[in-house]
């Protein structure tokens, strides 16, 4: 049962594409961690499911035919995949706002170091993920030495200006460690600074929290400590209603690594396919065709819409408490 979309209808919501914007492309679950909050279920064993050249091609002739505006770049460890510079190189030759969703760590694989300067010379934001400043945490969630790895990153990106020159944005991502919602973006972001700051020197621009999304691995993960169904519930009992205009499917196409397409990156880890009488894929729609296209919908889109709200852009609805409806 669709607890969601009855909650939408009892609102007198029907939730439907707007014009495309974001073109969000996950390019494959290939990754150097195995997080136990990853939704894509990534990891260092997920060779084969990584993008090919042909499909980065049609993702580019549909950016071009879409006129998006933000090329969003994710994974696994995007950066791995073969195409991911090429992708980069197209969007910006267009003018796009390119975002790289990258986990800091890959920098420090073979083969990676000229990453950074790529990435500053093409002016990319850096979407980076630190679950939290404190060592112990993040090590928990990430795997052993990966909170030292993640701020020596940080240093490095900082040397070539970013946080600090205008044109080169940093952004973090905090998940919670726990089975609960993230707490006010804005306080946290105001914690986040000055504990990086005080304790590494390290600047950025903004903190992103992000609610972890109760399905694939981090399902698994809550089950085994008989925490699913409690946190499950507190998703659903958090529902606010104001943070629905703000999400994320109604202005992104997610394009998964084969170029089949999706509302979000979520309904892709969940097989929820876009489809019209068959499964679509990138080279079969074109941006017009999908304006008021009826965006699929499950219970665990309730992650996105509990609390302050959440999506890859952060909380939904700025500093709020959670709302019961």
């Amino acid at each position: 049962m669709d607890r969601f979309k009855s909650k939408l209808t009892e609102h007198g919501i029907d939730l439907r594409k707007r014009k495309i914007e974001i073109l969000q492309v996950n390019v494959g679950k290939l990754c150097n961690l195995t997080c136990v909050h990853c939704h894509v279920e990534a990891g260092p064993t997920k060779i084969k499911e990584n993008m090919t050249r042909k499909t980065a091609e049609a993702v580019v002739r549909f950016m071009d035919a879409a006129k998006v505006t933000t090329l969003d770049i994710t994974g696994g460890a995007p950066e791995l995949n073969p195409n991911f510079k090429y992708l980069v190189i197209e969007a910006k030759a267009r003018n796009l706002r390119v975002i790289d969703r990258c986990n800091l760590t890959i920098f420090y694989e073979n083969g990676m170091s000229d990453l950074p300067d790529f990435l500053a010379r093409r002016q990319v934001e850096i979407v980076a993920s630190l679950p939290c400043y404190q060592e112990q945490n993040v090590d928990k969630q990430r795997g052993k030495g990966t909170f030292h790895k993640s701020i020596e990153a940080l240093k490095w990106l900082n040397d070539l200006g970013y946080g600090k020159k205008r044109e080169l944005i940093l952004n973090l991502v905090y998940n919670p460690v726990g089975s609960h919602l993230p707490p006010s973006q804005k306080k946290l972001e105001e914690d986040y600074k000055q504990k990086l700051y005080a304790d590494f020197g390290i600047v950025f621009n903004r903190l992103y929290t992000i609610t972890n999304m109760p399905i694939t691995r981090y399902a698994k993960y809550l089950k085994a400590f008989h925490q699913y169904d409690a946190y499950v519930e507190l998703l659903i009992n958090s529902f606010n209603l104001a943070t629905v205009e703000g999400l994320m499917c109604v202005n992104t196409l997610n394009v998964g690594w084969d170029g089949r397409l999706y509302d979000c990156d979520f309904n892709q880890m969940l097989g929820m396919q876009m489809h019209n009488g068959r499964p679509l894929t990138i080279v079969d729609i074109s941006s017009r065709d999908l304006e008021g296209w009826k965006i699929l919908t499950g219970n665990h889109c309730f992650g996105c819409t509990a609390g302050a709200g959440s999506s890859c852009q952060g909380a939904l609805e700025k500093n709020i408490p959670a709302k019961e409806s």
